[in-house]
């Protein structure tokens, strides 16, 4: 049993979608934390505790955007699930893009599962509540190593 709040990082460009993460987690019934990220460098960093991230925790969970700048969230995924250190980390795609072939390509490289984001607030908080409820409430996560 985890005697610390899950950390939870979101790696998310649009300030308006971080914003609504952050709402919806706001009433959450878990004991976390979300740390955001804006660009795919930056979420390595942050996971390898690099500069300016030395201090941060190791996250229980990783929500991903795939549309990110600098490396987008592919290119991320596929270095997280290649590093020995970070590939038991869970990584949920939570994206704004339908087509088929991001949806291949994100379970290809061993995401382990992907949500379409939606549009408006009710159901984005309908979208965390079920993040909430499936992977900090019912998955065991795997400990930090």
């Amino acid at each position: 049993m985890k005697t610390r709040p899950i950390q939870i990082l979101l790696v998310e460009d649009n300030p308006g979608d971080s914003e609504l993460a952050k709402m919806a987690f706001r009433d959450s019934t878990v004991s976390h934390k979300l740390a955001i990220v804006e660009d795919g460098e930056l979420a390595l960093a942050y996971l390898r505790r690099e500069p300016p991230f030395e201090r941060a925790q190791h996250p229980d969970l990783v929500l991903l955007d795939l549309n990110l700048p600098k490396l987008d969230g592919k290119e991320v995924l596929a270095i997280i699930k290649q590093d020995p250190t970070l590939k038991r980390i869970p990584v949920v795609i939570l994206t704004t893009s339908r087509a088929q072939e991001d949806v291949l390509r994100a379970y290809d490289l061993h995401a382990n599962c992907y949500i379409q984001k939606p549009i408006d607030m009710t159901q984005f908080t309908r979208v965390v509540r079920s993040i909430e409820d499936f992977w900090l409430g019912t998955v065991v996560l795997p400990p930090e190593v």
